[in-house]
């Protein structure tokens, strides 16, 4: 039994790279696949939103621009995109890729009329580019498409398979949360999204789930309501 009608996945690039740290793991790529085809199978409308941090890390860079970085980090997530749009094609699902700008025809331009037609049709969109706009991170693009689509939660796949009230790699006896209210996660300065996303989301009451891609199967228990992760609730 579905617990959500239609959610939107934000995929960090990060995770989707595996041990390799960089590029991709297909293996992990066609196991996303696979789990997202069961949703939409079970009538769970699925958006997506990849990260781009397995190719650019531009906020770490002294030598370029922001507004330049922030851009290379928007390729990278239209990059991404067309990737795992690729392989969710090969496990035989029906994608499209969209942008806020034009990328040729590479991609088609972002309209919350055509992304709920396709995913009303059992069509998985995927939503790269972020906002199209420099100094807003992928978190926060994620908060506002889901806003915009209606969604019911954003499930959030991540390394880390939680919220802790403290980092887990440098505290062994770091707490997870179960569930945690947003203006918590606020008030502790937590950053397990930025700043201006946690508000968007508190703002707009979209809830967030945040759980570990490594988990079997993770996808599709977010989805059930038996994840392991936490739940931020707003």
């Amino acid at each position: 039994m579905k617990s959500f009608n239609r959610v939107l996945l934000k995929l960090s690039g990060e995770a989707l790279a595996g041990d390799k740290k960089t590029g991709f793991d297909e293996a992990t790529c066609i196991a996303v696949a696979n789990q997202v085809k069961q949703l939409v199978q079970e009538g769970i409308q699925v958006s997506v939103v990849i990260g781009g941090g397995n190719f650019w890390r531009g906020r770490t860079s002294e030598t370029i621009d922001r507004t330049k970085a922030d851009q290379i980090g928007m390729l990278a997530t239209v990059m991404n995109c067309i990737y795992v749009s690729e392989i969710f094609r090969h496990v035989g699902m029906n994608t499209n890729v969209y942008t806020p700008f034009s990328c040729g025809s590479m991609t088609e331009l972002f309209s919350k009329d055509r992304v709920t037609k396709l995913m009303r049709q059992g069509g998985v969109a995927f939503l790269a580019g972020g906002t199209g706009h420099p100094y807003f991170s992928t978190d926060t693009a994620t908060v506002l498409r889901a806003v915009e689509l209606e969604c019911d939660t954003i499930l959030m796949a991540r390394a880390v398979d939680g919220v802790y009230d403290s980092d887990p790699k440098l505290n062994p006896n770091a707490k997870k949360f179960e569930t945690i209210p947003m203006q918590e996660v606020l008030d502790r300065k937590l950053g397990i999204v930025d700043l201006t996303a946690t508000v968007l989301a508190l703002e707009n009451k979209m809830p967030i789930l945040l759980f570990g891609l490594a988990e079997e199967n993770s996808i599709v228990k977010a989805a059930q309501g038996a994840s392991n992760g936490t739940t931020i609730t707003v």
